[in-house]
């Protein structure tokens, strides 16, 4: 009778043992997708500012673009205030998401593509591969290859 019981709890510990990180997967996977909507709405309404809080506020953080790799959070800021300087410029962006995927309990890899519609001028596009890592209880980009 007692083989029972430790069977029934060996089994339950095991099966619900995978439960939790599936839907910690889930769940990181929506919140990375929930950043990436907060930021082309930030960017559609034309403020940078606030699009660049889904960046890692560091000088650690990583951009790499058709001009390199720029390192920080201010000098990336930086550059896209040059490269957009009005809401003409930064048109209207949108993502399509190719393959969102959990790396780590604190990581999210994202591949897409993001497309710029602009009125004045040629419309943009392009792909992009992120890393997001969660840090203090927030997701946020420290890696982005654009191009």
């Amino acid at each position: 009778m007692t083989f029972k019981y430790i069977f029934i709890f060996l089994l339950l510990t095991f099966t619900t043992s995978f439960m939790p990180v599936h839907a910690q997967s889930d769940k990181a996977i929506n919140e990375v997708k929930a950043l990436l909507h907060q930021q082309s709405e930030d960017w559609n309404k034309g403020n940078l500012e606030a699009f660049m809080q889904g960046y890692w506020k560091s000088d650690k953080l990583q951009f790499i673009g058709s001009r390199g790799v720029t390192y920080g959070w201010q000098q990336t800021l930086d550059n896209y205030k040059k490269g957009y300087p009005d809401k003409a410029t930064m048109g209207q962006l949108s993502f399509d998401l190719i393959d969102v995927t959990r790396q780590s309990r604190n990581v999210v890899s994202v591949t897409g593509k993001f497309m710029l519609a602009r009125e004045k001028m040629d419309d943009a596009s392009g792909h992009f591969l992120l890393i997001v890592k969660k840090i203090k209880g927030k997701w946020l980009i420290i890696a982005d290859h654009t191009s």
